[in-house]
């Protein structure tokens, strides 16, 4: 296999929490063609916030346990334009590019690998996959948020479904209930309005619970004021994920 880490930046972790950026690549590579459909934009300064957001997340653990706790984490470095790593492989890349095929093989390769690997060593695995939405593109009628969580319907979360009033009593109710708290608008979040919901792409499907036991996955999406416009807000948002995600890794 060639060297891939022009295209994809990588790190293994030591706690059960793998944090996954499909969409927030600049590399333009011209060896590789263009997709001839589908969204091609992209998620500005995803990868950007990811870093901090991990490197907070490693800081945390080290004042509070005085020991290295890292999260596994994969960045895609190259245009949604050329590879979206969120779709079926048929989907993702021109097919003709065995570049592309090997860019993609390689981000799917280690995702699964981790999760597997965190299951085998500490019975759980979480995946995070973050990405960005721009708040004008909003679909006229929907209510206006800052934040927009993917579970496909708690699938990825559970293998089996389970009752509606239990919903909340995981983290997915953690952060939704925590963003409330702050007042920073997230969908799902307001049971009697329309709500602009994703429920997930390619990534949070594949790698969770209704595929693969004692894995859960979520897909966030964080709206342009977050990640580009609002320094402050984006502090907040950030030192609430931190917060939840230690609580409940705090252990392991």
């Amino acid at each position: 296999m060639s060297d891939l880490s022009e295209f994809i930046e990588y790190q293994e972790g030591n706690i059960p929490l793998i944090i996954s950026v499909p969409h927030g690549g600049i590399l333009e590579c011209n060896s590789i063609p263009n997709r001839k459909s589908g969204v091609l934009g992209i998620d500005k300064n995803t990868i950007e916030f990811s870093r901090n957001l991990i490197s907070q997340i490693s800081r945390r653990f080290k004042e509070k346990n005085l020991e290295e706790k890292n999260p596994y984490y994969i960045f895609s470095l190259i245009r949604r334009s050329k590879i979206d790593l969120n779709r079926f492989k048929k989907d993702a890349y021109n097919q003709e590019s065995f570049l592309a095929k090997e860019i993609y093989n390689f981000y799917h390769s280690k995702i699964k690998y981790w999760v597997l690997n965190n299951i085998k060593w500490y019975k759980h695995s979480f995946l995070i996959d973050i990405h960005g939405f721009e708040k004008y593109n909003r679909p006229p009628g929907f209510r206006d948020v800052d934040i927009i969580l993917g579970t496909n319907n708690l699938e990825s979360f559970f293998p089996e479904s389970i009752p509606k009033r239990n919903w909340g009593n995981n983290i997915r109710g953690k952060i939704i209930q925590k963003f409330l708290e702050f007042d920073i608008s997230i969908a799902p979040g307001h049971p009697r309005r329309r709500e602009y919901v994703l429920t997930g792409g390619y990534i949070t499907q594949t790698y969770g619970a209704s595929h693969i036991p004692k894995s859960q996955t979520i897909q966030i999406e964080i709206s342009d004021r977050i990640r580009i416009h609002n320094i402050e807000l984006r502090k907040i948002a950030t030192k609430i994920l931190v917060d939840i995600l230690f609580e409940n890794l705090k252990d392991f």
